[in-house]
């Protein structure tokens, strides 16, 4: 970088090299180096020097004079002495040590360094003032004052020295020199400069030729950046103008007042709007807990009214007990004697030579899901068969039970199905036929009903309180259900007799809230039912048979032609007679007509 060139942006660190605290005695450093060339003049004026005569090789030796006082040097004393003498050396040479940049004397700095501790040579952290604007970064001289501390005493300005960038001397390192007491060495972008060691070449850069700007470019970016350079130092005069004239007139307090009555106008309106907002929310909470109020107080007469409920059914509680005792007892009677009659109707016997826990069912034999697909079609027939036994048994169990199967049932004798409407199954395809019809598809969808079956038989066990061991033992696990069902220590209840009340309509007349038979009879429905007992000890039999028609004696059972028709009469006077209206009435069972047409 050509000397004038050089400004304080390119200034990167500092290094101090050699510290020295003491001074030439008497006079300042800067006077010795100012006398420094009247003395060479001084010894000019005086004549020329004496010449002597040349000393042989012997008479330059050093004299004993100079080897006793060479004696106080550290090669004879103990090493505890010696390491004090190097202790003492180090402390009074070693400092604390920072500096400090000034454009002017006098002027704040602009940029002051880290403090090196215990040193006598230090290196500067690098810094950059590339961003403390133009009056700085253009200079080419500076200030810089170096300040330290030894141990215990206070700090001290050791030197202060201004510099001029175009003055230095270039250096290429730091080492092979001797340093000067108190050396400054500048590190600049391009390498090291110092005041006190001599000048080196630096070594041309091995760069390829740039293409540059000409003079003419150059001067009118100098031009531009001489008139930026002025429009700032305008604008900086121009504020300090402005400033003085502020300070010098008396402020105007209107434009505060008026500020300060706006913002205090808005805090106003401001907490108007929250003492609205609050106001409307202490509304709504009242209102919240009137409300809460008015519920707390209907809750606590309900639970009046509930607690006098309770205190009053109390005395109502060991009859409804005692009712619902009796009713599940005929429940469950009820459900006893059922499935003695499905086990008669539906009879489920071991096969005499079949394998174990081989059973039949109406004289169907019924494998566990054990067979040979490969039988002839009377075993498919009568395994079709056992299966839509089966399927109409679990289909009447789920009803008489309570217990919803999960796959419905169709019974249809040996064409029965079951449906599965919980996979994900298309719509078309949840029927699963319990028969076979030939081919792998079919029977994989028949294995899969089969499996369905069993499924709802296993339901049906579980519910029962029944475990299953393996559902694929249909017969077996539907004959455990059935002898668990009907097994109980109290007497089975007996069926309950009489026909259906809605077959009677043809036959009744009402009269008076009671009924009245064709030939005048009178009978009473208020106190007991078709069928009961009751009904059985008013002579319900006989007015049953008097409403079904003449009463055929023996002689006419006896001479009964072969079509079933009495011998001595034409005809019965049955209800089913084609003038005859017949209302039939099934009060609480279901029926789903059509829905396997």
């Amino acid at each position: 970088m050509l000397p004038q060139n050089r400004r304080l942006r390119h200034l990167q660190g500092i290094y101090l090299r050699n510290l020295s605290l003491t001074r030439p005695h008497g006079r300042a450093a800067d006077d010795l180096e100012a006398d420094l060339p009247s003395a060479k003049l001084q010894a000019l004026h005086d004549g020329p020097p004496q010449l002597h005569h040349s000393h042989s090789s012997e008479s330059l030796l050093p004299s004993r004079a100079n080897s006793r006082q060479r004696s106080t040097t550290l090669a004879n004393i103990s090493p505890i002495t010696r390491q004090k003498q190097l202790e003492y050396t180090v402390e009074s040479r070693a400092a604390d040590v920072f500096f400090s940049l000034h454009c002017h004397d006098g002027e704040e700095p602009v940029y002051i360094s880290e403090v090196g501790e215990r040193a006598m040579n230090f290196n500067f952290r690098f810094f950059d003032l590339s961003q403390a604007g133009p009056t700085v970064t253009r200079r080419h001289q500076f200030i810089i004052k170096i300040w330290a501390k030894q141990k215990q005493r206070s700090w001290v300005l050791l030197l202060t020295e201004s510099v001029d960038l175009r003055s230095l001397n270039y250096l290429e390192s730091l080492r092979n020199h001797h340093f000067p007491p108190n050396c400054l060495v500048f590190q600049l972008l391009d390498g090291l400069y110092s005041f006190e060691l001599s000048s080196q070449t630096p070594e041309p850069k091995q760069a390829p030729t740039l293409p540059t700007s000409s003079y003419n470019a150059l001067m009118k970016l100098s031009n531009l950046d001489n008139s930026i350079q002025d429009a700032l130092a305008t604008r900086e005069a121009l504020t300090a103008q402005i400033n003085s004239l502020l300070d010098r007139s008396p402020p105007d307090a209107v434009p505060q007042a008026q500020d300060a009555a706006q913002l205090a106008s808005k805090y106003v309106a401001s907490q108007t709007r929250i003492l609205r907002a609050a106001q409307a929310r202490k509304a709504d909470l009242q209102a919240s807990i009137e409300a809460r109020r008015a519920a707390i107080r209907e809750g606590r007469a309900a639970q009046a009214r509930a607690a006098e409920d309770v205190k009053n059914a109390q005395a109502k509680l060991p009859a409804s007990l005692a009712l619902l005792s009796s009713t599940r007892e005929s429940i469950h009677g009820q459900r006893r004697r059922i499935c003695e009659d499905l086990a008669r109707i539906f009879p489920i016997v071991p096969v005499p030579s079949g394998a174990p826990l081989s059973f039949s069912i109406c004289g169907a034999a019924l494998p566990n899901t054990d067979y040979d697909p490969t039988s002839p079609s009377s075993i498919e027939d009568a395994i079709s068969a056992g299966l839509g036994y089966v399927a109409h048994l679990a289909h009447l169990l789920q009803f008489y039970l309570s217990v919803p199967l999960p796959y419905t049932l169709s019974p249809f004798g040996s064409r029965s199905s079951v449906r599965d409407d919980i996979s994900l199954l298309p719509d078309s395809q949840r029927e699963f036929p319990l028969f076979l019809r030939g081919g792998a598809t079919a029977q994989y969808r028949f294995d899969y009903a089969w499996f369905l079956l069993n499924k709802d038989v296993e339901t049906l066990c579980v519910a029962a309180g029944l475990k299953v061991v393996d559902i694929r033992h249909t017969l077996p696990n539907l004959k455990y259900l059935l002898y668990v069902c009907s097994a109980g220590r109290d007497e089975v209840p007996e069926r309950k007799r009489g026909g259906i009340r809605g077959l009677w309509a043809g036959r009744m007349k009402t009269k008076g809230g009671r009924l009245t038979a064709d030939d005048g009879a009178s009978i009473s429905t208020a106190g007991s039912r078709p069928g009961s007992a009751d009904s059985e000890a008013l002579g319900g039999a006989k007015q049953r048979e008097q409403l079904m028609g003449r009463v055929v004696s023996r002689e006419e059972r006896s001479s009964v032609d072969g079509k079933g028709i009495p011998s001595g009469s034409s005809t019965i006077g049955l209800p089913f007679d084609e003038s005859a209206k017949l209302s039939l009435r099934t009060k609480g069972m279901r029926e789903n007509i059509g829905a396997h047409a």
